[in-house]
This record gives structure tokens, sequence and C-alpha cells, in this order.
């Protein structure tokens, strides 16, 4: 990847984390962008999320995301100058998920549970 994308990315998503906590900020306390990549020709981009909540509630801001996000993209257009604004596409990112599943497993193989016979 390269150094510009690299930067692109970074500028994204802290800008798209700005406009969230500031255009959006009851609606979007729960969540949290993760990652951003964006394609090497700068018209598309996967945005990661991280929600906080039950599966439905999950769901439910996800979808509250992909239905404002015209009016994201509009909002990242005014503050970011590029060629071409990438399209995005939210994503959940699982990885917290993971982690910690890995962690529990670890935790379970460290202290194995004894056997009261």
């Amino acid at each position: 990847m390269s150094n510009r994308t690299l930067r692109v990315n970074e500028l994204i998503q802290r800008e798209l984390s700005a406009i969230l906590r500031q255009d959006y900020q009851s609606e979007a306390v729960t969540v949290t962008i993760t990652e951003v990549r964006v394609a090497p020709d700068l018209r598309d981009a996967r945005v990661f999320v991280s929600i906080v909540g039950d599966a439905d509630a999950v769901e439910t801001k996800l979808r509250w995301l992909r239905s404002r996000s015209g009016a994201i993209r509009q909002e990242l257009s005014r503050r970011i100058v590029l060629k071409f604004l990438p399209r995005f596409t939210y994503l959940l990112d699982d990885s917290a998920i993971r982690g910690s599943r890995i962690l529990s497993l670890l935790d379970a193989v460290e202290h194995p549970k004894k056997d009261p016979s």
C-alpha cells in the first residue's frame, strides 16, 4: 500500500469520527470507526466500525449508519479535498470480539478447571 493511500485512510478515519462526534453525537455514541481501507484508485472505501451493544442494537446502528451515508459523505466532501471522494461501504469490525474470545481461550488453557474428583 502506498504512503499516500495510508495517509488518506487515516485522514478519512479521523474526519469520519469527527463528523459522527459533532453532528450525530446522540445517535453515534456507541459507534467507533476502527479502520478505513481506501482502494488504490480512491473510488471505493471500506469503513470498519465497532458498535457497543447486543446483536439487535448493533444491527440497528449499522442500518442507521448506512442510511446516513450520503449526508456523511457530503459533509466529508466539505472537509477533505480529493479528486475523487470514495463511496463508503460500512462493515462491522468484529476484531474486538474475536480478540476477547482468543484471550478467554488462552486463559482456559493457562488455568484449566480442576476436576473435583
